[in-house]
């Protein structure tokens, strides 16, 4: 049996939860979520606890079993606390500004990169060299912030680039490999 699909999970107060077949949305303080739990599992409301429950011990029902009971949670937290992801900007003249609602970068190209905000997330700018991007959505959230170290990946010769915050780069040596 999974040891984390077979833990219930405690809906907080102030968040209200629906299941409705094989839908569970989640409302609560920061805003709404939905996710489509996928045919073999079933979610059960009871009490303020949602357990989630598989039928058989199938290889499909075990890996979805885990893995639905973390996104259902994921998602409670999302609308109570919020996810965020520190990003910061490191190499000479590199820098980032807020322009309402989307972020401007200069990042060593011939040109500034502007940067929109998808639906339900948020940047906040500290200095010109730190971005924050929050959100209620984990996954939303994770691949912002990707995109966004995308544009200029930390390199490894002079760790100059786009990293996440307290990220290690692993640096080489140079030509001369002293």
């Amino acid at each position: 049996m999974s040891r984390i699909g077979r833990m219930p999970i405690t809906v907080p107060a102030g968040v209200t939860v629906t299941v409705d077949g094989q839908a569970v949305n989640v409302k609560g303080p920061k805003g709404e979520l939905s996710l489509n739990v996928k045919a073999p599992i079933e979610v059960a409301l009871e009490d303020g606890t949602l357990t989630v429950t598989r039928p058989d011990d199938e290889r499909a029902s075990r890996s979805l079993h885990g893995l639905t009971r973390t996104l259902i949670s994921n998602q409670i937290t999302g609308v109570t606390e919020g996810y965020s992801k520190g990003l910061e900007i490191v190499g000479t003249g590199y820098r980032v500004q807020a322009k309402g609602e989307s972020l401007e970068f200069a990042l060593g190209y011939s040109h500034s990169i502007t940067f929109d905000p998808p639906q339900g997330i948020s940047f906040e700018v500290e200095g010109n060299t730190k971005v924050t991007v929050r959100g209620i959505d984990k996954q939303a959230v994770g691949e912002v912030a990707a995109n966004i170290r995308k544009l200029r990946k930390p390199e490894p010769y002079k760790g100059k680039g786009v990293r996440y915050a307290g990220e290690v780069v692993r640096r080489k040596a140079g030509k001369s490999g002293k």
